[in-house]
């Protein structure tokens, strides 16, 4: 597959190797030129090309937002139509708020098709993935993608439910900082549902 990965700082670099290591084609952008990431990219990632993020989107099979939540507004959503795109950002919103961090990507980037997903692992337990639980949630076709892409970087994909689900992968969720095996985190599932 074609991988874009969007953001060069914790997550996305390593999200770039597993790809790498799997075989897939990967481009990465930061915020700006790319020629800013190119030494961290072949640092962190080498193999992953440094492209800005329209150009690296725009050839892809597989977008994978990894920027920080303050930077996600300033991405242009047309870009992202009919795409695949995997929300691995996290964003703490009041206890209140009326949407999951997800619904609200999806919202804005209309006519993509986005997962949750990667956000509840953190970055350092990625890899080597080995089998490590990944919750995944969203529309079944895109999961299906989704899930054949972790399964190729060494993880064991877990749909969680449709889109509004990704709620239990947020932070303070059971779900949250989670690095488990499947039995763990399917019982951890039922623990976010029942709670919610």
């Amino acid at each position: 597959m074609k991988i874009a990965v969007l953001g060069a700082g914790h997550v996305g670099p390593v999200v770039a190797r597993l790809a790498l290591a799997a075989g897939h084609r990967v481009t990465i952008a930061g915020s700006g030129d790319p020629a800013r990431i190119a030494m961290i990219v072949d640092f962190l990632a080498p193999g992953a090309v440094p492209l800005p993020a329209a150009d690296a989107v725009a050839d892809a099979d597989l977008v994978v937002l990894a920027i920080p939540w303050h930077r996600f507004p300033a991405l242009e959503p047309g870009m992202f139509e009919g795409k695949v795109v995997v929300d691995a950002m996290n964003h703490w919103p009041p206890a209140e708020a009326p949407l999951g961090t997800s619904e609200d990507v999806a919202a804005r980037l209309v006519g993509a098709h986005v997962v949750k997903a990667l956000n509840h692992i953190a970055y350092q337990d990625m890899e080597p993935a080995g089998g490590r639980a990944a919750g995944v949630a969203g529309p079944a076709d895109a999961v299906a993608v989704v899930a054949e892409f972790l399964r190729s970087l060494g993880f064991d994909p877990v749909p969680v439910g449709p889109l509004t689900a990704g709620r239990h992968l947020e932070p303070g969720s059971p779900l949250f900082g989670v690095a488990a095996g499947r039995p763990e985190f399917e019982n951890l599932t039922k623990l976010a549902k029942e709670r919610s």
